[in-house]
């Protein structure tokens, strides 16, 4: 990884004039991450329609995709005092694109990633399972960082993206907690009840994610 080793703290006004000043360049280097991301979209559409006729059932019931904003991206780049070029953007930041599967069942996530990992075209840079180990918080949710190829018309170039795998649970978790705590300005002691109260109902989808898997393996005895 490319950092900035010297002290030099990074403004974000900085970072805003490198994007303004390579407008061009960093357009064109998002243009490539959304290629990828549509790349992992039609791969994971590709396995939906395979394990279904496999398994008996859709393995994957929502795909949804994300490029980071300008302002999420500098935002990172300020936090981790990242030099201003295209090269320590690439090599540093590796969730621009993002995909997200949302399963059906627990096994299906771990079948979709030994899926996806197959591919002879896909390198695995990174995995956090937080299913295993969830978040303090409570968050569960598989992620991994991929380098695919994109093909362009005179060039082969390796991407990265971002993919979540987790639960129809889980994704319910993970959304409504965003939307209760994004953004709100509460007292601390609000905040720490919150915080409880929302652990107990990631453990809650944990335990029904469990229970339905259960369910499952009896209906296909």
């Amino acid at each position: 990884m490319i950092m900035n080793d010297n002290k030099t703290i990074i403004s974000e006004q900085k970072l805003i004039n490198w994007i303004d000043s390579t407008y061009k360049l960093f357009r064109e280097l998002i243009s490539y991450y959304k290629c990828a991301m549509m790349e992992i979209e039609t791969k994971f559409n590709v396995l939906n329609e395979e394990l279904s006729l496999k398994y008996d059932h859709n393995p994957i019931e929502t795909i949804k995709s994300r490029i980071k904003s300008p302002e999420s991206i500098i935002q990172k780049m300020k936090r981790r005092n990242i030099e201003p070029t295209i090269k320590s953007l690439e090599e540093n930041i590796f969730d621009i694109a993002g995909v997200r599967i949302i399963c059906s069942y627990l096994s299906d996530i771990y079948m979709l990633q030994d899926a996806l990992l197959k591919q002879d075209d896909v390198k695995l840079i990174e995995v956090k399972d937080y299913i295993k180990n969830p978040k303090p918080n409570g968050y569960r949710s598989l992620h991994l960082i991929v380098e695919i190829p994109i093909f362009l018309h005179d060039r082969k170039k390796m991407m990265k993206v971002e993919v979540q795998i987790r639960t129809l649970s889980m994704d319910f978790w993970a959304s409504l907690e965003h939307k209760i705590k994004y953004k709100k300005e509460l007292d601390e002691s609000i905040i720490d009840e919150i915080d409880e109260e929302l652990l107990d109902c990631a453990n809650i989808c944990n335990q029904l994610d469990k229970r339905i898997e259960e369910i499952k393996a009896k209906a296909e005895k």
